[in-house]
């Protein structure tokens, strides 16, 4: 492999640890805590918060670190930072302690998107296909999270769930350090044309505004429906799949089955917007997110397995079109910042999605959760024709 292959499987794995460890607790609670701590399930999961605050408030400083010092220098602590705090939530014996820890998981976990986005557009002209295989990475780590903590709460106790990856996201970091001390330049920069890639496109400042402002509120919608479905599908599954799930494990193995195989809608709608008017694409992924989460409300068993792979799908397809927006957007100076201000926007929705999922759930059930989450997906299929031409969107020739 190449340095800038290596790099790039690096990054990858990154993004997988990052949203490996953020989910984690979703499934611990859903599938043993409550039970072992004697508390309700909407009265734990709000314990999750600070972490998810960590996630967001902590993107603006990692993004102003890595532009200003190292953002290579700032993967490793990631690494490092993130597996030390998962073994700490595994050694918890207390709702407090675990809040503890968790909000430091969260902390290291915002490293990622502000740094590790900005190194995988670096040089490129057409930036859908990479970040879309850096988002099926992430997806991916969604999806294990579920698998990986049904089959070692079953095993070995629910401790092990963060133990292990904590001690594997250690010898990574390790290693991507001994990566970066070999001599070799990783700090491939970009060219000036493509640095200067939002002054070439001559974009205007009321069209820069118009774009960002888009972004960003669809980002905060699209928080909502993302941590929503991330963090409470187990949950859903244990419930609505009856028969079909009677253990963790089962569990595990049905949400892993969903997330990995939505997770490839990244792929195909990356492949799309480096093609087609970004528009277009975005609207149609946000109509199809509306109607799926209309279907859902009442359904279980077969149906609600299929129309949960159904919603996730365009939930996940959403994922890398703002992220190529920025990209497309931002000179690479301040990239790390402005994809830090869009996952703060983010986390911070994310965040306080959390104690709404719980009191949602313990007042009405799924069922209001999957009606709210439908309104959320046509607002932001309004959202989306407000777009520009899309002429001032796409990327430079090569």
């Amino acid at each position: 492999m190449t340095h800038s292959q290596t790099r790039f499987l690096y990054l990858n794995i990154g993004h997988f640890l990052d949203h490996l460890f953020m989910l984690i607790f979703a499934s611990v609670a859903a599938l043993r805590l409550t039970a072992e701590w004697n508390i309700h399930y909407s009265e734990l999961i709000p314990y999750a918060t600070p972490g998810f605050v960590a996630f967001g408030v902590g993107a603006i400083a990692s993004g102003w670190i890595a532009d200003k010092w190292s953002r290579e220098g700032m993967m490793t602590i990631f690494f490092i930072g993130i597996g030390v705090s998962a073994i700490l939530a595994g050694l918890a014996n207390s709702p407090f302690q675990m809040a503890i820890s968790l909000a430091l998981v969260g902390l290291f976990a915002s490293i990622y998107h502000p740094v590790g986005l900005s190194m995988v557009v670096e040089g490129l002209q057409r930036t859908g296909v990479p970040i879309a295989i850096n988002g099926i990475f992430g997806n991916m780590g969604v999806a294990c999270a579920a698998l990986l903590t049904g089959l070692l709460v079953d095993q070995t106790g629910w401790e092990s769930a963060f133990i292990f990856p904590g001690f594997v996201s250690i010898v990574v970091g390790v290693l991507y350090w001994r990566f970066n001390q070999k001599g070799i330049d990783t700090e491939e920069h970009e060219s000036a044309s493509t640095d200067n890639r939002a002054a070439e496109n001559a974009v205007t400042k009321s069209t820069l505004i118009r774009v960002f402002g888009i972004i960003f509120f669809t980002t905060a919608v699209g928080g909502l429906i993302f941590q929503s479905t991330t963090f409470a599908l187990p949950k859903v599954f244990d419930e609505r799949l009856g028969d079909l799930a009677g253990s963790a494990t089962l569990v595990g193995w049905y949400t892993f089955l969903v997330f990995s195989l939505a997770a490839f809608a990244q792929l195909l709608v990356g492949y799309l917007i480096d093609r087609c008017p970004v528009r277009i694409i975005f609207s149609g992924v946000a109509l199809l997110q509306g109607l799926f989460f209309l279907v859902m409300t009442g359904l279980t068993g077969v149906s609600a397995l299929i129309v949960s792979f159904a919603f996730m799908f365009v939930v996940f397809g959403q994922i890398p079109i703002n992220d190529v927006l920025v990209g497309r957007m931002a000179k690479s100076e301040w990239r790390s910042r402005a994809y830090a201000l869009r996952y703060l926007v983010t986390f911070t929705v994310m965040a306080s999605s959390v104690p709404l999922i719980g009191w949602i759930y313990g007042n009405w059930g799924f069922d209001r959760l999957f009606q709210l989450l439908s309104i959320a997906g046509f607002v932001i299929f309004l959202a989306t024709l407000l777009l520009p031409d899309s002429k001032k969107l796409v990327p430079n020739p090569a």
